[in-house]
Formats: C-alpha cells, sequence, structure tokens
C-alpha cells in the first residue's frame, strides 16, 4: 500500500469536504481540466531547475503537457503528430537516470517539440504534405540526435507551411495552424506550429527552420523567442530542404535564457553536411549574461523602417528607446544592399528537391505550392532550352555573390556591433486572406512585409523576441542582429531589453470552450 505525506493527506482530505458540500470534482481537487496550467506555464530553464533540484519528473511534465495538447491543439493546430507513447517512455529513462543523478545536461528530461520537416527515426516526418503523408524516416536528422543526447524529450511533430514553401503556415495538408492570440489569423510561416506550440503552453521550446524568416517571422507573430543562428553553426543535415544555401535551424522558446540553452546543444560541426562550419564550442548562456552597457547599437532606417504598420512602428520606436538606454550608442547605420541579389535564381535548389516528386504528385500538393512549382517545371522540363541555359547561369552567379557576400559582410559593422530593427512590417494577417493570396490564380504584385531575407543572405545570426501589441491585442517583434558567430552578444542584448520589459510574460488567453472560425475562400 503507497504511504501518503501529510501535504498529500490535507489536500485528499479538502478534496473530500469539498465533494460533499457539493464542487464538481475537477474543482475539489484542484484539476482545472485545463491540464497542470502550474506546470505547462514554466519556461524551459524553469522547468529544468525543477528537475535538478527533484521536485519534479520529467515524467510529469511530459504528462501535463500531453493533457494540455488533448485541449488546445484541436484549436490552434500546432502539431500534426503527438508522440504520446514514445515522449513518455523517453521521460521514464531520463526519470531513472535523473534518480541515479545522472543528468544530461541542462535540457535533462525537458519537452520539446519538432517543426515536422526535421526527420524523426521511426515516426512520420511529412513537410506538412499529403505527398510525404506515410514518410517514416529511418534515421534522426543531426540536430536531433544531439538534443536527444542532451535529455530532451521529444514530444511530436509541428505543423507548418507545406515544404516550408511559405509564410504563413495556412497552406498546409493538415488544415492552417491558427494563431494562439487571434484564432482566425495566422501564425505566419513556415514554423507557425512551432511557434503557435510554445505560446499555448504546449512545449517548453521548439525546433522551427529558417529559410528566409521562418523561425522569427512566426516568432514575431506569436510573441516568442525566436533565433536563426549564423548560417552553417547548426547542422541542417537530416532536414527537408527548402533553399540549401539560406536553410537554417534555430531554437523558439518563451524566454532569451531558454533559446540560449537549447543553442548549446545544437552546435558543433558536422562533416556530412556540406553546410556546416567548424566553429570552437561556445557557453551560449554564459554569453548571454556579458554587460552590454558597451556595446554600439545601429538603427539601419532605410529599406528595414519603410511602409511600416502605425502600431509596429510605434512598438519599435518604444523598443528602441529602451535599447538605448542599455547600451554605448546609438547610431543611423546601413547594411549592404541585397536588391540586386535573386533569392529566387537559388530557387532551383528547391526545384532540384522537387523534380522527379512532382512528376509523380504534382494534385498531391496544396495548390499555392502547386501553381509555383508548375511555373518553375516548365523550365526545368526541357533541360537543352535557353530559358533553361539562363537559370543555370543565374544560379552560379547568384551563388558566387552568396558566397561573396558572406566573407565580406562582418566588414560593414565598423561603427556599430549589432543591429536593431521590426521583425516584420505589418500585423498578421487573416487566414482566410492569406490562404485567398496563395491560391490565387493570377500572379500579385510582390510585396515586403518582413525584414528576415536580408539576413539569410548575409548568414547573420538574428533573434526575434516580443517587444508590444497592436490595439487589437496581435503581436509585434523586434529583430536584433550581429556580424557572424556573435550570437553571445546578440542574445545579451535580447536578454536585457527582455530583462527591462515585460511582454515576454504576456500569454494568449485560451479556453477549452474557444469556438474555432471557419476557412472560406474565394476559389
Amino acid at each position: 500500500m503507497k504511504m501518503i505525506n501529510r501535504r498529500e493527506f490535507v489536500v485528499m482530505s479538502a478534496g473530500v469536504a469539498a465533494l460533499q458540500a457539493g464542487a464538481p470534482l475537477q474543482q475539489a481537487f484542484g484539476m482545472s481540466g485545463d491540464g497542470d496550467k502550474e506546470l505547462t506555464s514554466l519556461t524551459l530553464s524553469e522547468a529544468s531547475k525543477r528537475i535538478h533540484a527533484g521536485s519534479v519528473t520529467s515524467t510529469q511534465l511530459t504528462q501535463a503537457l500531453l493533457d494540455r495538447i488533448k485541449i488546445y491543439n484541436p484549436k490552434v493546430n500546432a502539431f500534426i503528430t503527438v508522440m504520446h507513447a514514445e515522449a513518455l517512455a523517453q521521460a521514464a529513462k531520463l526519470d531513472a537516470e535523473a534518480k541515479a543523478g545522472k543528468f544530461r545536461s541542462p535540457l535533462h528530461g525537458i519537452p520539446i517539440v519538432l517543426k515536422d520537416n526535421i526527420d524523426t527515426a521511426g515516426t512520420r516526418t511529412t513537410a506538412a504534405s499529403e505527398v510525404f503523408d506515410d514518410r517514416i524516416p529511418e534515421q534522426d536528422a543531426e540536430v536531433v540526435l544531439r538534443l536527444k543526447e542532451a535529455g530532451a524529450v521529444i514530444l511530436g511533430k509541428a505543423n507548418m507551411h507545406e515544404f516550408a514553401s511559405g509564410g504563413s503556415s495556412a497552406s498546409t495538408y493538415f488544415g492552417p495552424v491558427r494563431n494562439p492570440w487571434a484564432l482566425d489569423h495566422i501564425p505566419a510561416g513556415s514554423s507557425g506550429g512551432s511557434a503557435a506550440a510554445v505560446i499555448s503552453d504546449l512545449a517548453y521550446g521548439a525546433l522551427g527552420t529558417d529559410t528566409g524568416g521562418s523561425v522569427r517571422m512566426p516568432a514575431a507573430y506569436c510573441s516568442i523567442v525566436g533565433l536563426k543562428p549564423t548560417y552553417g553553426l547548426v547542422s541542417i543535415r537530416g532536414i527537408i530542404p527548402l533553399t540549401y544555401s539560406l536553410d537554417h535551424c534555430g531554437p523558439m522558446t518563451k524566454t532569451v535564457e531558454d533559446a540560449a540553452m537549447m543553442l548549446n546543444h545544437m552546435t558543433g560541426y558536422d562533416k556530412r553536411d556540406v553546410a556546416s562550419v567548424d566553429h570552437p564550442k561556445e557557453d551560449y548562456v554564459a554569453s548571454m549574461k556579458q554587460p552590454v552597457s558597451s556595446i554600439r547599437l545601429g538603427i539601419p532606417r532605410a529599406p528595414f523602417y519603410d511602409l511600416l504598420d502605425p502600431e509596429t512602428s510605434k512598438a519599435i520606436d518604444a523598443a528602441i528607446e529602451v535599447l538605448s538606454k542599455l547600451t554605448k550608442s546609438t547610431t543611423e547605420c546601413h547594411l549592404p544592399s541585397t536588391a540586386g541579389f535573386s533569392a529566387l535564381a537559388l530557387g532551383g535548389e528547391r526545384e532540384a528537391y522537387h523534380l522527379e516528386l512532382f512528376r509523380r504528385n504534382a494534385q498531391r500538393y496544396s495548390l499555392g505550392v502547386r501553381q509555383s512549382l508548375q511555373t518553375a517545371q516548365k523550365a526545368m522540363d526541357d533541360v537543352t532550352s535557353e530559358p533553361c541555359s539562363e537559370k543555370v547561369v543565374d544560379y552560379v552567379t547568384s551563388n558566387w555573390q552568396l558566397i561573396l557576400t558572406r566573407k565580406s559582410i562582418d566588414d560593414a559593422f565598423t561603427n556599430f556591433d549589432v543591429v536593431a530593427l521590426p521583425t516584420m512590417r505589418i500585423l498578421p494577417r487573416t487566414i482566410n486572406d492569406a490562404l485567398n493570396r496563395e491560391e490565387e490564380i493570377k500572379p500579385l504584385e510582390p510585396e515586403v512585409i518582413s525584414n528576415c531575407t536580408p539576413f539569410n543572405i548575409f548568414g547573420l545570426p538574428a533573434i526575434s523576441i516580443p517587444c508590444g501589441f497592436s490595439a487589437s491585442g496581435l503581436p509585434i517583434g523586434l529583430m536584433i542582429a550581429g556580424p557572424r558567430f556573435s550570437e553571445g552578444k546578440v542574445l545579451a542584448l535580447a536578454n536585457a531589453y527582455e530583462q527591462a520589459t515585460q511582454w515576454h510574460t504576456k500569454r494568449p488567453a485560451l479556453s477549452p470552450d474557444m469556438v474555432v472560425p471557419p476557412v472560406t475562400r474565394k476559389i
């Protein structure tokens, strides 16, 4: 017979008394019917401290999150696959190690979620496409192996924009991801499910991928932290590519410290990844704690502050004012233009990956992705055509330009150490608006709504952190970026801003009886 302690006896007695007085079962025993909010609302670092102190187990944390996922995933649609049995088995193993005093790292026993273009051995990885609905990898991606070795528990795979080919997370075979702050709005993409899971307290951290802003954009629209590291610092082997030359993988968390903790166990040279760089190991949590009073802040007004939504502009101005008080100086500055760089030319990398897949499965792609690939397919069907020859030349010259840009970009940081700018220029669209735009048959005028892509071209570390809300309650994000391998300094300034403000403490008002708005299309 299991013995109970004094505290458990008091709680049980009070519950019985409440039941006798007519209170509902859940209320009588302190259960909200909402999962264990006290546990699921913890930050990653708080959960880590509790595990190491022995006041909570990985199994308790994992079960609390799984219970909450049952209630709220039908609302926000953040998960494609929930690895219920696997996660609990991982947690039990890690609890046994903890009981024996063997902790792998600060991530020991911490449940996280992976974007569903990151391979997991034995668990399907779909890239949110019908094309890969039954795809089960034989190996984990390199970054997954590293996090597992550090003791992270994999809760499941997050919903995303199909094949990471868009910025809304609305076009997905598994239904649109919904912004937890407003269920009829997008969370941005393509790592929308990862961001929605973190801000909804369905995971303590997540992995996203970032080709043109897909970690930072949903971080901004969901009011969390999203870090894109220096190109090559984190292996992208085992991740379904979009544009390999621009693809990055980064952590998405509730706080800057949480992101630093995850990054510590994601980096390292991978000789089987052509993008990987051999950079000395760093402790990003320690670097995050460095003083920021000597940092020179640069403000790159043009073009990053052009055409800002008025509420975004107001929030960013307030954020810059805070940063100016924390740092040594604030200077207007310029970064090299990427206007002449053809990111579209590098799209040949996407087309190469999808060439045979698309020929065999064209109708299984979502409408928006299918239309963009059809245009590319026409040029690739006849390899001897003149347009194709021009396409090859464009790709080669763009790649050369990319390499030269990355070799020289650090030279821009002469009179300033880091830059600060809006992550997004406008507020989140509605899901219906996003889908109608993506599925529009006639080509639409190109528009710049994000400031993220240049930093993929530069290959620089960039982080998005919460910095405010619109009058209607939609989140606004601030981006901080620095030279290559300056993650420590970027994290330090982001952390200093976070500590000086309260935006990172805000959470959306979710409830089990929330009504999910319908999706309507013009087409």
